[in-house]
């Protein structure tokens, strides 16, 4: 590992002798279309392998960037071999973009509310070969994405049009997707999940009959209560409520709250196994389908279970390196179950450790506070793309090597990249809080600059020890490993474990008394 490290540096350095660059390496890149991402967010490092894996990612995501034949308006494509975006992943990733280009992130959204067909379905994928209502191909609801983008830039249309959207779609599901009358919503086939090549889904067709997510095809134990897939309609109605008390419509606020804790209850009563840990599809003849997949990362994204509940599959399975807490997480299947997929394919979601999955774990991770473990699975994703930095779809969860034969240049995969390095070493805006992530990188300077509209924040790196700045300010100096919060003015608030271990961080602010904090991992403490 080390010598591959060190051979990226010597490349690198080559590579920047040959551009003419001098002093310090800026991780900027010149790509066509990568000016615009340097309008919110930018980052530094004289760190030849980050800045290098930094301005490959951001040429990639700028060279995916494309119009679509049935779309007016640019979006980020899937990129790789997937030309278009798919209603699964494609409004996330339009979120995590908008630290760049929110321009862009709002198109990844209304390209599916505009082509919503007039039952309320919305399109599973929008390519550049047309328009595909065949499957639902549902994760991350688009209307908690829509919410929380349209909550930080304060675009009120993009919300009414997300709630009226999920509105019309909520109701798709439960006339078409609640053939039993259980309340929960059914799986039709394998694309629903988006999981293709899955054991979980042996034997079953890839689309739904006539190509209409509407009818189920024939095949045994079908149609199944999918936790997933009932999570996702669950999240969706948490967004709309959130976004009716935004829009003043609280009556209707109630209305969502009380359909989304009841179809809550019934995942968790239905398709919960405490025994196991896990989520299990339902056939027909109320088995469970004993699969462990990431449909149980799935429900923990949209918060479905309790804390206790969590704690159970957290222990069991989620955090169990026999199960999903592989070497590099997290694995599609779990890593002890006989339905596990090896040699690896291309594609599978029979094993591999999907860029996907990885983009995904912050919205379950943080919610459950384990920001520490979270912190430890990014460094392991980093470290595995910075080997490559082709930006490949999955790779093995017990070698991190990327499967072939992949063109590389996929966008979920260059966003955790991306992602992933603001978490664990840069400042960010959450809510009405600035997250500053105290965690020297590699090299000797390391600058992440955010634009949060009332100035700019700034993380310093010089060694080890981290400067934290706001509108020009200087705040505090910080030594150690933590993360540090303050309100949108830069008033210390806590500070929060994000270490493996116990650690003793520094605190000096200027004009005060340094002050040393002990943190243990997913600990937090005022300062």
């Amino acid at each position: 590992m080390m010598q591959r490290r060190a051979f990226l540096k010597q490349s690198a350095a080559a590579a920047v002798g040959l551009m003419g660059a001098s002093g310090w390496l800026r991780g900027e890149s010149r790509a066509a279309g990568a000016e615009a991402f340097e309008t919110r967010s930018s980052f530094k490092s004289d760190d030849p392998v980050l800045s290098m894996t930094w301005k490959a990612a951001i040429a990639a995501l700028a060279g995916n960037v494309m119009t679509l034949p049935n779309y007016s308006k640019p979006v980020l494509t899937e990129g790789s071999v997937y030309h278009g975006v798919w209603l699964e992943g494609a409004p996330q990733e339009g979120l995590v973009y908008s630290r760049f280009r929110p321009e862009i992130a709002r198109n990844n959204h209304t390209v599916f509310f505009d082509l919503q067909r007039a039952d309320g379905l919305l399109p599973c994928a929008v390519k550049t070969t047309g328009v595909e209502y065949s499957q639902l191909q549902l994760v991350v609801p688009i209307a908690a994405t829509a919410y929380e983008l349209a909550r930080e830039t304060g675009d009120e249309a993009l919300m009414e049009q997300a709630y009226q959207a999920w509105s019309r779609y909520d109701a798709f599901l439960m006339k078409y997707r609640n053939t039993r009358g259980t309340g929960l919503i059914e799986a039709f086939c394998t694309f629903d999940t988006g999981q293709d090549n899955s054991p979980r889904w042996r034997g079953i067709p890839n689309q739904c009959m006539d190509k209409d997510a509407r009818w189920c095809p024939k095949a045994k134990g079908m149609p199944r209560l999918c936790p997933d897939l009932s999570a996702s309609a669950y999240g969706g109605r948490v967004a709309l409520a959130a976004i009716a008390r935004a829009l003043g419509k609280n009556a209707e606020a109630d209305q969502w709250e009380e359909s989304a804790h009841g179809i809550g209850r019934l995942i968790v009563e239905r398709l919960y196994c405490a025994k196991d840990g896990a989520f299990y599809d339902v056939d027909t003849n109320d088995r469970f389908v004993r699969v462990l997949s990431v449909a149980n990362m799935r429900v923990m994204g949209e918060h479905v279970a309790s804390q206790g509940i969590f704690e159970n599959m957290y222990a069991k399975q989620l955090h169990n390196k026999k199960a999903f807490w592989a070497p590099y997480p997290m694995p599609s299947i779990a890593l002890d179950d006989p339905e596990f997929v090896r040699p690896i394919p291309r594609n599978s979601w029979g094993g591999a450790s999907q860029a996907l999955t990885a983009l995904r774990a912050p919205r379950w991770m943080e919610h459950y506070g384990k920001p520490a473990e979270l912190a430890w699975m990014m460094g392991r994703w980093i470290e595995a793309i910075t080997r490559h930095i082709e930006f490949r779809q999955q790779m093995d969860p017990l070698t991190g090597d990327f499967t072939l034969p992949d063109p590389g240049g996929y966008s979920p995969a260059a966003l955790v990249f991306v992602d992933f390095l603001w978490r664990l070493h840069g400042v960010r805006a959450v809510g009405e809080t600035l997250e500053w992530n105290v965690r020297a990188p590699e090299g000797e300077r390391t600058e992440f600059s955010q634009k949060t509209g009332r100035g700019t924040a700034l993380l310093e790196y010089r060694k080890d020890v981290a400067e934290l700045t706001l509108h020009g300010k200087k705040l505090a100096t910080v030594c150690g490993t933590g993360r540090l919060i303050t309100d949108r003015e830069g008033k210390l608030m806590a500070a929060v474990g994000t270490a493996e271990t116990a650690v003793d961080l520094t605190v000096a602010v200027p004009g005060q008394k340094s002050r040393r904090v002990h943190l243990l991992p997913n600990e937090r403490a005022e300062v």
